[in-house]
């Protein structure tokens, strides 16, 4: 279903640009009324095919920063519908077990085999609060991870796995369409990163395996959210929810390089602090999916209560690990961080 959203929800207000800080923050403040000291340090860089890893602890340095001018008019300069064709690299079709689609090398836990399960997830035309996040840091040239618009005072927020390194140059591309002459959204230049320097895809880490990054404002000032919508951030209000998860498998999984979409109940993962659901068709380049609650057909949002992530970067090993995905539970960490990320 084909929407025109512009402008949704809000009028169109100008901002005054400002250089852009392309940096992995490092700082530690109390926020929200709650005295926490949140470290927040670089993820590492990715490595392709490695299934279910990420950055562990505080990894390497970040990547060179790409200069102040790096704005979103650069960033949809850059980023043209021949270069996003040309970053489809060619690797292993479904089956695989890598969420992001380039995750670096680390030993991961071995989950239980996926669960066979009849609910599939459908191609569809997308939601204008979900794109894609594309880098071309090391072999992450293809868009890797799946992000989300979450609401925030300056509605420049967005949402995604903790493993997913947006990297040198990145941006995101709200409601992608593959081949597009013009993205129906624009094109986005990252600026902030916000995350935990604990946050990995085995034991404690994985339940802090999220993520908020702020995006530089378009050509006449706006904010993303004044042009997608935003999902409003939620704490995880229990174990079993009714969720609808919208993602974007990577063309190397996917061929029709779409938008996929799964109306699903989610459950305790066994042995863990985290959600999972199942339904397949949630391969590599889905990590950072938002699971959203209440989701609205007519505006494309809802409110954002998990999202693929956690235990080795989202699902289990094995050939069918599409079919069943996990989430970190949302508490004070991620409220935390997200008070932090929304002040920026």
């Amino acid at each position: 279903m084909e929407r025109n959203t512009t402008g949704r929800g809000a009028t169109t207000r100008h901002v005054r640009k400002r250089p852009v800080r392309r940096r992995w923050i490092a700082a530690g403040t109390a926020v929200a009324g709650v005295a926490a000291c949140l470290t927040l340090a670089s993820v590492g860089h990715a490595a392709q095919d490695a299934p279910h890893a990420a950055a562990h602890g505080d990894g390497p340095s970040p990547s060179p920063r790409p200069g102040a001018t790096w704005s979103s008019r650069d960033a949809a300069a850059y980023w043209t519908p021949d270069r996003m064709a040309a970053a489809a690299p060619a690797g292993p079709g479904p089956g695989t077990s890598d969420r992001a689609a380039h995750a670096r090398s680390a030993p991961v836990t071995k989950a239980a085999p996926a669960a066979k399960s009849a609910a599939r997830a459908r191609h569809f035309d997308g939601v204008p609060s979900v794109g894609v996040l594309f880098s071309v840091d090391g072999d992450s040239r293809a868009h890797h991870c799946t992000a989300s618009v979450v609401h925030s005072p300056h509605r420049n927020l967005i949402l995604t796995a903790g493993h997913c390194n947006p990297g040198t140059r990145a941006a995101f591309v709200p409601q992608y369409r593959s081949g597009a002459d013009k993205q129906p959204y624009g094109v986005w230049a990252i600026e902030d990163t916000f995350a935990y320097p604990g946050r990995g895809t085995t034991g404690a880490g994985a339940d802090l395996d999220f993520a908020f990054a702020t995006v530089a404002p378009d050509e006449d000032g706006r904010p993303v959210e004044d042009t997608t919508g935003g999902n409003t951030l939620s704490p995880t209000p229990g174990y079993t929810n009714d969720v609808t998860v919208v993602g974007y498998p990577n063309v190397r999984h996917d061929p029709q390089d779409k938008a996929v979409r799964c109306a699903t109940r989610t459950s305790r993962l066994s042995g863990t602090h985290e959600l999972r659901m199942d339904c397949g068709g949630f391969y590599g380049g889905t990590s950072g999916s938002p699971w959203l609650a209440d989701f609205d057909e007519d505006s494309g949002t809802g409110r954002v209560i998990g999202l693929i992530g956690g235990l080795n970067g989202g699902g289990p090993t094995g050939p069918d690990s599409d079919r069943v995905s996990y989430s970190p539970y949302f508490g004070e960490k991620v409220l935390n961080l997200y008070a932090r990320a929304s002040q920026a």
